[in-house]
């Protein structure tokens, strides 16, 4: 199995994203990796998001993740809100266009939680199947009437239960008033960055994908 990402740059709304990209042979589907907070040194390297692509990666999916505008070597500034939704839907687009006939599984941790989930109701109201969607210790409060979640495909939640910058129970409220169908999994003595416990979350992601 091929392991190593391809480095690369994607055109997006504010300037070039940087981007690593692996195309899994025979995928099966193909994943879309969203990062946590730029503003606190969120990117595309983090631990818990290179966790997400290596567990994509071995359930057979190509993979893609990305700096959003501002990080890295990507163009442009933070924009913290609906920015880098915008960049996710252009790396989206191009993922898309790589493998059009492979179904799209968005994660996201943290920020990136609301990147993803808020990108996914975009590519619905444009008729996109989804796959699955992953929310990793999510920044719910983000999600408003104005940017809402995806709403059609199976969505899973994961919540560190000492979550440090991230209010467990914001997320569990949030999950109780969502009104449909979805998964909620509360991962025991553990915070936000899953430090230690980045095996478990590996665990609980591999049978879901």
């Amino acid at each position: 199995m091929l392991t190593r990402e391809t480095p690369l740059m994607i055109a997006g709304p504010s300037g070039q994203l940087e981007a690593l990209w692996l195309d899994t042979p025979d995928a099966r589907g193909v994943a879309l990796i969203c990062h946590p907070n730029p503003v606190q040194g969120g990117t595309m390297l983090n631990k818990v998001v290179s966790t997400l692509q290596r567990t994509a990666r071995d359930s057979g999916l190509a993979t893609l993740r990305f700096n959003y505008r501002g990080v890295g070597a990507s163009a442009g500034s933070h924009d913290m809100a609906s920015g880098e939704v915008d960049d996710a839907e252009a790396v989206a687009n191009w993922l898309r266009a790589q493998h059009p006939e492979l179904p799209l599984t968005l994660l996201g941790f943290s920020f990136g939680g609301f990147v993803a989930a808020a990108l996914g109701a975009r590519l619905e109201a444009q008729s996109v199947t989804l796959d699955k969607l992953f929310m990793v210790a999510p920044a719910v409060h983000r999600l408003t009437e104005e940017s809402p979640p995806a709403s059609n495909c199976p969505l899973i939640l994961i919540q560190p239960e000492d979550d440090e910058v991230i209010d467990p129970q914001v997320v569990y409220q949030w999950s109780a008033a969502l009104g449909r169908a979805h998964e909620l999994l509360k991962v025991a003595e553990c915070g936000h960055f899953f430090h230690g416990k980045l095996t478990d979350l590996k665990d609980l992601l591999l049978p879901r994908l």
